[in-house]
């Protein structure tokens, strides 16, 4: 590491499994960045892509909502991001949004006209585009002046992502690890049931959840390869420690080694520490799985882009599992560790073990034990 340049962390995550380990991080003298997903297909995401057939944009403005949060930014361009329109009637929701569109809200009203002039073009670009048909109601404002940034700058993410971070005086960098429009998730369940869709995967029925995932596939317009966002290329080049997690497994953390270019770039990093988070419960895509197995299924994707010999992690962290029996939380139980010392052992992997869970939230991570932890691995 030069003398006197900050240690830089990359967080490959989605949304709120790693948002106290982000905020905790800001804390540290590091620099940080995120890398979420590009292939939201639910929620306000999904109406957006549905009508323009853009590139998903909610996990980015949330993870720069997350950055806005802990770098202390609380003004009212962030407020603006981060409203969301009412879930009442469509009328009132359209209402809404043209308070805004118009600059008729209160937190533009006040606002320095720049800074205004930028909102309100980003807004109506979306407005223009979307037609008078848009179903506005639980939108998040973020995701449409995201949306309209995008289409303004020539469908170019990362100026639409560089400017919004300018509006909201955001420091910390968020990127989606593909440019690409158009990018679908799919699973394929251990009896052969292929599901289609992000939103779908991680919302498996009870069944479904029983059966498992057997595989999972990213694809862009018509069958295309997904590939890498340049500026992800880049931040990999200059890591000195890349995290994997705590997030959804199968949709959020795994499906970014699908992403041509991701894994050889991680890859020729020999500097930087890998480090999986293992999450703390099971949920929906990983009931019946545990950590050492998830690390194993980590390994094969990894192996299919660098050879058969190549270790994806060189770090694990898991949580400290005293009790001898399954426990819950709600409807998942705990994530156990499984055979890790002897998975670690086999795949290089160093095992970190600690107590990593939130004492005020229950199944949840401390995010300041998590961030010590991360920092304390950092290449000397």
């Amino acid at each position: 590491m030069a003398e006197g340049r900050l240690p830089h962390i990359v967080l490959f995550s989605g949304g709120t499994a790693c948002r106290t380990t982000n905020l905790a991080l800001l804390s540290k003298p590091v620099r940080l960045t995120r890398i979420v997903p590009a292939w939201d297909s639910g929620g306000s995401s999904k109406i957006i892509r549905d009508t323009l057939g853009v590139l998903a944009v909610g996990d980015i403005r949330q993870a720069l909502m997350t950055m806005a949060h802990g770098e202390g930014r609380a003004g009212d361009v962030v407020k603006v991001c981060n409203a969301r329109m009412t879930s009442g009637t469509e009328d009132d929701a359209r209402t809404e949004f043209a308070l805004y569109a118009e600059g008729c809200h209160p937190l533009l009203e006040r606002m320095e006209p720049g800074l205004r002039g930028a909102i309100l073009n980003y807004l109506r670009t979306f407005r223009a585009a979307i037609g008078a048909d848009f179903d506005f109601r639980n939108g998040s404002i973020g995701n449409f002046i995201l949306t309209g940034a995008h289409l303004a700058h020539n469908s170019d993410i990362n100026t639409a992502i560089f400017v919004f971070r300018k509006l909201c005086d955001i420091t910390g960098h968020v990127w989606p690890s593909t440019a690409a429009d158009g990018v679908d998730l799919s699973a394929v369940l251990n009896d052969g049931t292929r599901v289609e869709g992000q939103h779908r995967v991680t919302a498996l029925d009870d069944a479904a959840s029983d059966i498992g995932i057997r595989d999972i596939a990213l694809s862009g317009r018509n069958g295309a390869a997904v590939p890498a966002n340049e500026a992800v290329l880049e931040s990999l080049e200059s890591a000195d420690a890349i995290v994997f997690g705590p997030g959804s497994f199968f949709t959020s953390v795994l499906p970014h080694f699908l992403v041509e270019g991701i894994v050889p770039a991680i890859a020729r990093n020999g500097h930087a520490r890998r480090i999986f988070i293992g999450n703390m419960l099971q949920c929906r895509e990983t009931r019946g799985l545990d950590v050492a197995r998830m690390l194993e299924i980590a390994t094969t994707l990894w192996r299919r882009q660098e050879g058969a010999d190549a270790r994806p992690f060189t770090h694990v962290l898991a949580n400290h599992q005293p009790l001898p029996f399954e426990k819950t939380v709600g409807p998942f139980a705990y994530l156990g560790n499984g055979p890790l010392e002897e998975v670690g052992a086999r795949l290089g992997m160093e095992r970190v073990i600690g107590e990593f869970e939130d004492p005020w939230q229950r199944g949840q991570h401390d995010g300041r034990a998590v961030a010590d932890m991360l920092n304390s691995l950092l290449p000397s």
